[in-house]
């Protein structure tokens, strides 16, 4: 029971480490597209 416990454990932690790095690379995403308006734009 604490064997599956853990690896659950163990799976959840990954799962949220990987959302992490993708939301950080699509919030970078957006922020480059923002700049590449501005300078359209000015």
């Amino acid at each position: 029971m604490k064997i599956k416990i853990l690896t659950m454990v163990i799976a959840l932690a990954a799962l949220a480490a990987g959302c992490t790095n993708t939301m950080r690379g699509a919030g970078q995403d957006i922020e480059r597209g923002g700049e590449k308006i501005q300078q359209k734009a000015g």
